[in-house]
């Protein structure tokens, strides 16, 4: 019986990881006229992933991105070196608030994109697909490290 039990605590244990790995997978962008969209996305948390980041990719999905992560508000600066394709470059403020987007950023230079303010994330999606759906500066990033009871803070 005290296996089963430790076996089915396990399982639980380990449902619950994959289902809170999963929600962190996914981020939604509420713009102001109540359009949603959703993407899922790659998680760039170490400094290796971030430094790599989308280089050398041939393509990307429309619906799917990646989402870098820091844990207190800073300038994010971010170039295209290595970068094939073009990209939209979402600058995300701790409440989930879009603080800026660089558009079509062109592929293998180092023009530096700057965020313009502190921010605590970053979601980098095919290039000029912000423009396409109507997502702007003042829209909203829901994803479990933004927003009220999220991981990211600034002071």
């Amino acid at each position: 019986m005290r296996r089963l039990f430790a076996s089915a605590s396990l399982a639980l244990l380990f449902l619950f990881g994959a289902c809170a790995q999963a929600d962190e997978r996914e981020a939604v962008i509420e713009t102001q006229d109540g359009a949603v969209h959703r993407f899922a996305v790659e998680l760039a948390l170490t400094p290796d992933e971030q430094r790599r980041g989308l280089m050398y990719r041939e393509e990307l999905a429309e619906d799917s991105g990646m989402l870098f992560f820091y844990p207190a508000c800073t300038p994010a600066h971010f170039w295209m070196m290595n970068t094939l394709i073009p990209l939209d470059m979402i600058f995300i403020e701790a409440d989930g608030r879009i603080a800026r987007i660089a558009e079509m950023t062109v592929p293998e230079t180092l023009d530096v994109h700057e965020s313009g303010v502190p921010v605590n994330g970053v979601l980098e999606v095919k290039g000029g697909l912000t423009r396409r759906l109507g997502i702007g500066e003042g829209d909203f990033v829901r994803h479990p490290w933004f927003g009220e009871g999220g991981e990211a803070t600034c002071g």
